[in-house]
């Protein structure tokens, strides 16, 4: 069984980017071969409303051996469009699947 840990953000080059943290804990007995990680990112507006969440998915950093912890950072994007100047992205929520 795979556990994520919190998405830990951090600001990219781009307003329209950003890098996140997550780790990853196996808590079963067999590695985790291959899979893919998915993130919601939501769009902010500039007095904080919430205008739309963008789903976007990458590979999971396998393998992750049974009873291992390992992190990754990812750099989360959305469309530059969808962020005009004054808003900001944050990518809130992080699930996983996995083989």
């Amino acid at each position: 069984m795979l556990k994520l840990g919190a998405p830990q953000r951090a600001p990219a080059e781009k307003r329209w980017c950003e890098k996140v943290t997550v780790e990853f804990r196996n808590t079963g007995g067999s590695p985790a071969r291959s899979g893919s990680v998915t993130f919601e990112t939501h769009i902010i507006g500039a007095l904080g409303v919430d205008w739309a969440t963008i789903t976007s998915s990458q590979s999971l950093p396998t393998p992750i051996a049974g009873g291992a912890t390992r992190s990754e950072t990812y750099t989360v994007c959305v469309d530059s469009w969808r962020v005009p100047l004054g808003m900001r992205i944050e990518t809130q929520d992080v699930s996983a699947v996995w083989q």
